[in-house]
């Protein structure tokens, strides 16, 4: 519990950091126009995969992730197993 509590932290922070990084890098505008998101303006339809984190290990998340952009992936989507991290109700 602690570690996926840990590995969450770490994963939030790397977020942050991350976006600071690219939103001074890159200068992109995203819009949208009631049909597609419209990226530096070129409307776009992301293609979205689902990964299920508790399922596997952090070990291969860089290979999944790598494989899932390979396969033309613009989006990982992921949802929170609350069940894993509270799995007593009431219990954090």
């Amino acid at each position: 519990m602690e570690r996926m509590n840990a590995i969450m932290i770490i994963l939030l922070v790397i977020l942050v950091f991350e976006g600071n990084y690219y939103e001074r890098a890159f200068s992109t505008t995203v819009t949208y126009d009631s049909k597609a998101l419209v990226i530096d303006g070129t409307r776009r339809i992301l293609q979205s995969g689902s990964v299920h984190y508790p399922r596997t290990t952090p070990d291969v998340w860089p290979e999944i992730n790598r494989k899932a952009k390979e396969g033309g992936l613009d989006v990982i989507e992921t949802y929170v197993f609350w069940n894993y991290h509270e799995p007593v109700r009431g219990e954090v």
